[in-house]
C-alpha cells in the first residue's frame, strides 16, 4: 500500500512484471545483460551474481518497512526492477508515465504450475509436506495463486499493451524458446538499446542462456535469500514439461479453464 502510494517513477524506467514461475529469472538476465551492453573491460555480472540479485522484486526488497534495507532512489538510472504485482497496483506514477516501460512475460499455465509445484516444494524436508499436485491444480483453477489469479494477472498486462504497445512489451516464454533471436533482438530495441550487429546478439544469447546460467557456480553453490538456494531458479525451463505430471483430468480442468478465461481476448497461452 506504501509502495502503490508513495512510489515515483522516473522517465527511464524499466518494470519487470511477471506472474510466478513464469520466466522473471531468464527475462532479468536477458535485460541485465543487454543493459549493460557488450564492454569487454566490464565484468559479465550474471559470473558473479544470480540475475534476483540484479533485478529486485520490488516487493520483497523491504524498501517500504519501517527499517528500509533498500533505497530505490540511490539506485542508478535507467532503474531495472521487478515485480510479481498485478498491473492494477502498480503505483500510477508508473501506469501513468509515457517514458517508464514495462515488460511482461507469462507462460503456459500447466508448465507455470508444474514449475511451481516443484519450486515451492523444493525445500520440503519431510515428504508428508508435499502439496499434492491435485490440490494445486484446483486452487489454481479457483484463481487461488500467488499475487492473484493467474488468467487475469496475464489479461490485464495484455489489455494495457494492446492500448500502449510504445509502453507495454509482451513476450510469452514460449516463443523465447523457440525464436530466442528474434525475442531478444525484440527486447533490446524496446529497451532503446537495439543490437549494432549479430555478433552482439548472439553474445548476449549465449551470456543469457538456460543451460549456461544453471551452470555458473554462483547458481550451483550460493543463494540469494536464506531459505531459497540459487539453483531452485534453475530447473529444467522446457516447454511442455506438464505432460510428465499431470493426468489427462487435469489436462482437460485446465484446458477448459483456460479457453473460458481466454475467450475473446485474442491472448493464447
Amino acid at each position: 500500500m506504501v509502495f502503490k502510494a508513495t512510489f515515483k517513477s522516473e522517465p527511464n524506467d524499466v518494470v519487470l512484471a511477471s506472474s510466478m514461475k513464469t520466466g522473471s529469472t531468464w527475462l532479468k538476465a536477458i535485460c541485465v545483460s543487454i543493459m549493460q551492453g557488450n564492454k569487454e573491460e566490464e565484468e559479465d555480472l550474471l559470473v558473479k551474481d544470480n540475475p534476483h540479485f540484479h533485478v529486485r522484486t520490488i516487493e520483497l526488497m523491504h524498501c517500504y518497512s519501517k527499517t528500509p534495507t533498500h533505497d530505490l532512489y540511490t539506485m542508478p538510472s535507467p532503474r531495472l526492477f521487478h515485480t510479481h504485482l498485478p498491473y492494477r497496483i502498480l503505483p500510477d506514477s508508473i501506469k501513468n508515465s509515457d517514458n517508464c516501460k514495462i515488460i511482461y512475460i507469462t507462460r503456459n499455465p500447466k508448465d507455470t504450475i508444474i514449475s511451481m509445484w516443484h519450486f515451492f516444494n523444493y525445500n520440503c524436508k519431510r515428504l508428508e509436506d508435499l502439496s499434492p499436485l491435485e490440490e494445486v491444480v484446483e486452487f489454481f483453477c479457483k484463481g487461488v495463486h500467488p499475487y492473484g489469479p493467474f488468467f487475469e494477472h496475464a489479461l490485464e498486462y495484455w489489455e494495457e499493451s494492446k492500448k500502449k504497445p510504445q509502453k507495454i512489451l509482451f513476450l510469452k516464454y514460449e516463443d523465447l524458446k523457440i525464436d530466442p533471436k528474434k525475442e531478444v533482438a525484440k527486447i533490446a530495441l524496446f529497451l532503446g538499446k537495439p543490437f549494432a550487429n549479430e555478433e552482439d546478439l548472439e553474445i548476449v544469447l549465449n551470456k543469457c542462456s538456460l543451460e549456461r546460467l544453471k551452470n555458473l557456480e554462483v547458481n550451483k553453490s550460493e543463494s540469494i535469500v536464506s531459505y531459497i538456494h540459487n539453483s531452485a531458479f534453475f530447473r529444467k525451463g522446457v516447454v511442455g514439461d506438464w505432460k510428465n505430471h499431470m493426468t489427462p483430468e487435469m489436462e482437460e480442468q485446465l484446458d477448459k479453464i483456460t479457453k473460458l478465461k481466454l475467450q475473446g481476448s485474442g491472448l493464447d497461452l
